[in-house]
């Protein structure tokens, strides 16, 4: 009969060393969902300022008249409360597991 302990002992090593990892990733997630919510107004400014920023260079590059280009700059502000609340919700759903995973992928050597 042959048995293989030492194999059987890396085995629940690399067993409770994954699970402590993912205990820590999970720790990770959770502290990362909590900021999110703390945070809501900063994100709020993140949210407006990017909006901002893209309205602005999407209607410079489609709309190169002047009078058309203005025109379109000041309609663009009014659905802003909309996507505001739409992209604050998209954020807080999915920021913290895309940031975790990114922060999982910087700490793991391949």
């Amino acid at each position: 009969m042959l048995t293989y302990p030492q194999k059987s002992l890396n085995v629940s090593k690399i067993s409770s060393e994954e699970l402590k990892k993912q205990e820590r990733m999970r720790d990770i997630n959770l502290l990362l969902a909590q900021l999110v919510e703390r945070e809501e107004v900063t994100l709020n400014l993140i949210i407006d300022r990017l909006y901002d920023v893209g309205s602005i260079n999407y209607t410079n590059k489609k709309f190169r008249r002047r009078p058309v280009n203005f025109f379109i700059k000041s309609i663009v502000k009014f659905p802003k409360p909309i996507l505001r609340k739409i992209a604050l919700r998209w954020v807080k759903k999915n920021l913290p597991d895309l940031l975790t995973e990114w922060l999982e992928t910087k700490v793991s050597f391949r």
